[in-house]
């Protein structure tokens, strides 16, 4: 079920009304219900997989508590093969049978293994993530076993961000469907106020960029110059706010029910360098990263060789983690390098700076500092918007090609996009020095609801609903 469908439209009020109706000691129940329902809509058959790992996970958090020494090894080892062993299976078998067939090939040998007619389970790699991060904190003993069969598969389960997180831990979201939470109308207004506002970057702006974006890059080699170089920034923001949308409305529907899921996304564009970029952007599946590979491997706590190589294998893994394609690895390793070659020429930037006196002018810097990380997200987001490795090789060496003509791409129907990207753009410009939520508050009754029927009107009239899928649900 799409959050942009007309029967989420329906299924959110329904759901949220009999959670405040019904006593709180059966709402858990009535979630898992709902949540079931919500995943089914997609194809019903893969919620096996769920209880699958539901049911290894589980029982694997008891074992590992109740065990001693390498036993409790032994339970995580087995969840962790579980898990892993489903996702490799669904999302990545095709991908490295056909390398190893290509590898076959090349040295003229036989090769016989078929690949596999599967569909990848929507979510996967959320939800699988988010079940590891259990087992995990268990083993580390931060975090009890759960005992309640469905409570824990309400906690991989939970709707809003079953299919495209954020990717919660156990110690933050668990208890809370224990808690009772009572209708409070400012939190419902403000998780509703979310919610809106990731449905308008859905609807308004990334689905209307969406066509534009898709005829140039499902077909680059008809294109040259200014339509691969206008496609790739207009799919720069129609990923941002593509997911930061889904993670809005994802938010927000918690919010309603009392249930605070993190954050996920904080102005990333504004980043003045690419860690503040990852600190900034899909934050849920950052930290995990960093708290689950990037310390066990050491961290920065190793000699600097040992430290790059750290990030890049992180880097490396979050793109494979994105999508079974090499476009996505060389998303991921341009990410790594740029980190990496931050790190190493950090001392020659602040040397470059303070000889181009541009340390005298911190606005010009600042502003500097920012369009250079946008350029470079941009580039590498060719890789990962691009069908395949010869594609994305072909929009990198014709991107400034000639001649520079615009074309038929549809960028005139794509008009109510940029009207709402300068809205956006202003928001988040304004969230920068302030509290935009408090200082909307604090105005006049008039120009609040003016503001709120513009964004419905604009949602219904501007939107293009039940289009696209969310980007991030092929992952």
């Amino acid at each position: 079920m799409l959050f942009n469908s007309a029967e989420f439209a329906i299924f959110f009020p329904i759901v949220t009304l009999l959670y405040f109706i019904l006593p709180y000691r059966s709402r858990w129940a009535m979630l898992l219900a709902a949540s079931c329902y919500f995943y089914m809509a997609f194809i019903p058959i893969y919620i096996l997989i769920l209880f699958f790992t539901i049911g290894i996970d589980y029982f694997a958090g008891i074992l590992i508590e109740q065990a001693q020494g390498r036993k409790r090894t032994l339970f995580l080892f087995c969840s962790l093969l579980a898990n892993i062993g489903v996702l490799g299976f669904f999302k990545y078998f095709n991908f490295f049978n056909s390398n190893i067939e290509a590898l076959f090939r090349a040295l003229h040998l036989p090769y016989a293994v078929e690949h596999l007619s599967i569909i990848l389970p929507i979510g996967l790699s959320f939800h699988t993530f988010q079940s590891l991060s259990y087992t995990i904190e268990v083993y580390r003993g931060r975090q009890k076993a759960e005992r309640h069969l469905g409570i824990f598969a309400l906690y991989v389960m939970f709707y809003p961000q079953l299919v495209a997180g954020p990717i919660e831990r156990p110690q933050n979201l668990l208890h809370q469907f224990r808690e009772q939470h009572q209708f409070n109308y400012q939190r419902v207004t403000d998780g509703l106020k979310l919610m809106a506002r990731g449905l308008f970057m859905k609807v308004v702006i990334a689905d209307n960029l969406a066509p534009v974006v898709n005829r140039v890059y499902n077909d680059p080699t008809h294109h040259t110059g200014l339509p691969l170089l206008v496609a790739t920034i207009l799919f720069t923001f129609q990923i941002y706010c593509d997911f930061a949308g889904y993670s809005s409305i994802a938010v927000g529907a918690a919010q309603v029910m009392g249930i605070k899921l993190m954050g996920n996304f904080r102005q990333p564009y504004f980043s003045t360098s690419i860690s503040e970029f990852w600190q900034r952007w899909h934050i849920s599946l950052s930290t995990w990263f960093r708290d689950y590979l990037y310390i066990p491997l050491g961290g920065n706590r190793v000699v600097r060789w040992r430290w790059y190589c750290n990030l890049m294998i992180v880097f490396m893994v979050s793109g494979l983690w994105h999508g079974a394609n090499w476009t996505f690895v060389i998303w991921g390793t341009l990410h790594g390098l740029y980190l990496v070659s931050s790190l190493w020429f950090a001392t020659a930037r602040m040397t470059l700076v303070r000889w181009s006196h541009l340390n005298r002018y911190p606005l010009l810097l600042h502003i500097w500092q920012i369009v250079t990380v946008f350029v470079l997200a941009a580039f590498a987001w060719i890789f990962f918007r691009a069908n395949s490795v010869d594609d994305a090789y072909y929009i990198v060496t014709h991107l400034f090609s000639g001649p520079w003509e615009l074309g038929e791409v549809g960028l005139r129907k794509a008009w109510p996009a940029f009207v709402g990207l300068a809205v956006i753009g202003l928001v988040e410009t304004l969230q920068q020095q302030w509290e935009t939520r408090d200082l909307f508050t604090r105005q006049p009754f008039v120009i609040r609801w003016a503001v709120y029927y513009a964004i419905i009107l604009t949602i219904c009239f501007w939107g293009r609903f039940g289009k696209e899928q969310f980007i991030y649900f092929q992952f």
